[in-house]
């Protein structure tokens, strides 16, 4: 059944906006001034009649009076009151509701200083990553290029609207996600439109992936691709054709501060169109929420591969239309993490290892299995964790196969939404107790410690040995 839509919010800027008294507005909508009054101040719900009457007398979308948006304030200041900052306050689902219902606006100033908050805590994190790398501090404090582009993505949420857009509205023309070949629909939309011609070339390990000849209009494809990954290369080719302006112009609102993180950001966002041409917003947003975001079930309907749906995943974070908030990261057997995205407050360590705590690690050795692990930062937010680790088939004898683990997770207030906490007692079942890396966790009791953090001293005892050679003061 559909809930009561309370807006009163939106009916008194519509009245404000056309300069309306309560009782004018009751007027035009043939209703009594005393309704009007109920419904701006939530204490009766919006009717079907009402929302007619409202749409014909001003014109306007009945959709914005939905209850959805409301819904998601809700949903992001019970994220924002989870912080540790906030313990102390008691702040009760009722007492959210009645901020997002009577001033949204002021729940929004309030979440937007949260996430600077939280930007600044971040910052902080890395400051501390880049103090230990020693050196006089002045070249330190400068990302290298690769970082940065990093750095960027993470704070727009992985999520490029325009780019989105235009990238969803060729999918709809082509088709994509309903049934269709997509590397043969891409193949065909280049001949078609951009007269290029694409051939695949020999399985050769010394060639590269795709090669693009502007003069000639030829696009050779190594014979080594996957399936998937043959899709992803006519789509970046397709981005670099026709997505070039857009992506101009959001490298120049990025203001790179080198040439080189300029170059970087500008591949990463042909990539970007790339992904969201394979696998389109609404409809992809639809199936995994339909699916509950079961991994195997979007691979094995989509046709794309599971990094690639790890990813897009990750970056559902549209505006009005969001998904839920993943982390996504990739990493190899060494630890470096390859890459990594965050909608959420889940923090990655930028230098050294991974917490060893946390999943990934151990998905090497799970044969393929997806690992499902509840895990706590010390934050004291909880998340969903899931783990599997991928091979890139080798090309040649003695090559060594390359082996990643994909870590993808949700808070657990999102639980719901993934059909990997089916038979999870969230409450009751103990966290894994993850750090963002050695050097930053204020953990003291850890067993896989392997440095002590920077901002607390340490105490030796040649008398005692513990499990970790140290203690932490």
């Amino acid at each position: 059944m559909r809930q009561k839509v309370f807006a009163g919010h939106a009916v008194r800027r519509l009245r404000e906006k056309f300069n309306l008294k309560q009782t004018e507005l009751a007027a035009r909508l043939q209703v009594s001034p005393s309704y009007i009054n109920q419904i701006e101040s939530n204490q009766r719900p919006l009717t079907a009649p009402v929302l007619i009457a409202i749409s014909r007398a001003f014109g306007v979308d009945i959709t914005t009076f939905g209850a959805e948006d409301l819904d998601r304030i809700v949903a992001d200041l019970r994220e924002s009151a989870a912080d540790p900052m906030f313990r102390d306050l008691d702040l009760g689902l009722q007492d959210m509701k009645a901020v997002a219902n009577l001033s949204p606006a002021f729940a929004h100033a309030f979440l937007r200083m949260h996430v600077a908050l939280r930007r600044t805590a971040e910052w902080r994190a890395s400051l501390d990553d880049m103090l230990t790398a020693g050196g006089d501090g002045a070249d330190e404090a400068k990302l290298i290029p690769y970082e940065e582009v990093r750095d960027y993505f993470h704070y727009i949420d992985n999520y490029v609207d325009d780019l989105d857009r235009a990238a969803e509205e060729l999918a709809e023309r082509l088709g994509v996600l309903a049934g269709s070949d997509p590397a043969g629909v891409f193949a065909e939309h280049l001949s078609r439109v951009r007269g290029v011609r694409v051939e695949v070339g020999a399985a050769d390990p010394g060639a590269p992936l795709s090669a693009l000849d502007a003069r000639t209009k030829r696009l050779v494809l190594s014979g080594a691709l996957s399936p998937q990954a043959r899709a992803f290369r006519l789509a970046a080719t397709i981005a670099q054709l026709e997505q070039a302006d857009l992506v101009e112009g959001q490298l120049a609102r990025a203001a790179f501060r080198s040439p080189t993180a300029r170059e970087i950001a500008r591949l990463a966002l042909f990539n970007y169109v790339a992904g969201a041409l394979i696998l389109p917003y609404s409809r992809f947003r639809a199936l995994a929420r339909e699916r509950r975001h079961d991994l195997d079930r979007l691979v094995l309907e989509t046709g794309a591969s599971l990094e690639q749906v790890c990813h897009r995943l990750s970056t559902l974070q549209r505006p009005g239309a969001r998904g839920v908030p993943f982390y996504f990261a990739k990493v190899d057997r060494a630890g470096n993490i390859t890459k990594r995205h965050s909608a959420t407050r889940f923090q990655f360590a930028r230098h050294g290892g991974a917490c060893p705590v946390w999943n990934v690690h151990q998905a090497f050795e799970a044969g393929g299995q997806t690992l499902v692990q509840i895990g706590e930062m010390p934050d004291g937010v909880r998340y969903l964790c899931l783990a599997r680790a991928i091979t890139v088939p080798t090309l040649r004898y003695g090559q060594a196969p390359r082996a990643y683990a994909l870590g993808l997770g949700c808070e657990v207030s999102f639980a719901d939404d993934m059909i990997y906490a089916d038979g999870l007692d969230l409450k009751a079942a103990p966290a894994a107790r993850l750090g963002v890396s050695c050097r930053i966790c204020p953990r003291r009791d850890c067993d896989l410690r392997a440095f002590p953090p920077l901002d607390r001293d340490i105490r030796t005892d040649p008398a005692v040995r513990g499990v970790i050679p140290f203690e932490i003061l």
